[in-house]
């Protein structure tokens, strides 16, 4: 029996087969090597100083490490003017901000406000903002930008992630007159990004990528992490809430703590910086704790500041002190302290005496 002749067609085939064969060998061959092969460097990663360079003591940081591992917290973070001054835990790990979504929002009224985009003195009625029956009232419609972002509107509607200590002090509608009383009131944030975006026409996650987190280098930060939390039976406005890390979270404190410039690329104009850290309301007489433009603030002279050698300390924490975020301009420091809330977990109490223990570790 005579063999079959392969085809033209089928001798085209083999050819190519039997080339990429050949080549798949060559680059597999050229490829194998003892060597490690080095992974591509981030140039976002932030350096790291050796305490004692800049005046801290290694030995008191490590007895702060010590007590952050029995704190509850999973991952803390310090920062020496934008440098890496202590680090430890899951510090990549992308945990809910819960209220410190309120200073990020806040940095971005900062910038658009000074491109002439937001108008803090516009009324509720300017703007059209309303809500579900209960509707706002005349009086309450009179409440201004500037009101909500201080927390200060008067409007005592239920809001979207609210916890029960809000709910428990909300005061009785129309109780106080806009811009009379301080409340911490998640109606006033949850608007104040309402009002962003309708006056700016932009998404608060996306711009906040584009404005804030790319040009400082975040690592880890993504907008499909972040969401809208609506809760229609209380109101038609949204929560915002964030993920994002804690190094992430850092440079973010960092970003303040230059007055908003970064690497000579003023992002935050210092201006805003300067008013948004005002004290406009005393939250807390026994600690001197006020509020500024979706910030607390310890100024000088408050029971906090003299824990800490007398500074001023700018700060926002989150579901209690689980979540926290300090900043003492004239140290150059940054603190942050992060906590796993999509795990069970406990608020022991002890995010600001690990703060000020590591504030305190100068030599």
């Amino acid at each position: 029996m005579k063999k079959k002749k392969s085809s033209p067609a089928n001798s085209s085939h083999i050819k190519i087969i039997s080339t990429l064969i050949l080549f798949s060998t060559i680059f597999f061959l050229c490829n194998c090597s003892d060597e490690p092969v080095a992974p591509v460097p981030d140039q976002n990663e932030l350096e790291y100083v050796i305490p004692e360079d800049v005046g801290y003591s290694s030995q008191k940081l490590e007895e702060a490490k010590q007590f952050a591992e029995q704190s509850g917290f999973d991952a803390v973070m310090a920062l020496y003017d934008g440098k890496i001054l202590f680090s430890w835990g899951n510090v990549n790990q992308n945990y809910r901000a819960h209220s410190i979504r309120k200073p990020f929002l806040g940095a971005l009224y900062g910038i658009h406000f000074n491109q002439g985009n937001i108008n803090l003195n516009a009324t509720m009625e300017d703007l059209n903002i309303d809500d579900i029956p209960p509707s706002l009232t005349y009086a309450e419609k009179q409440a201004t930008v500037r009101d909500l972002i201080k927390s200060r509107s008067g409007i005592y509607h239920e809001a979207a992630a609210e916890d029960q200590t809000m709910i428990d002090l909300r005061p009785p509608r129309g109780s106080h007159p806009p811009g009379t009383f301080y409340y911490y009131n998640n109606w006033d944030f949850n608007v104040a990004g309402v009002v962003f975006e309708q006056e700016t026409g932009k998404g608060i996650f996306e711009e906040f990528k584009r404005r804030i987190a790319d040009p400082i280098g975040m690592q880890d930060f993504h907008i499909k992490n972040c969401n809208y939390q609506y809760e229609w039976e209380k109101s038609m406005h949204p929560a915002y809430p964030f993920r994002i890390s804690a190094r992430d979270m850092a440079r973010f404190g960092a970003l303040f703590q230059k007055n908003g410039n970064w690497n000579g690329n003023q992002i935050i104009p210092g201006s805003w910086i300067n008013e948004s850290t005002t004290v406009y309301s005393i939250v807390d007489s026994t600690n001197g704790a006020g509020y500024g433009y979706m910030w607390i603030i310890f100024p000088e002279g408050s029971a906090i500041s003299q824990m800490i050698g007398g500074h001023r300390m700018i700060s926002h924490t989150g579901l209690g002190g689980v979540q926290v975020l300090l900043i003492v301009p004239d140290l150059k420091l940054v603190l942050v302290e992060r906590t796993d809330t999509d795990a069970p977990f406990e608020d022991k109490g002890l995010g600001m005496e690990l703060g000020i223990m590591i504030i305190n570790a100068r030599l």
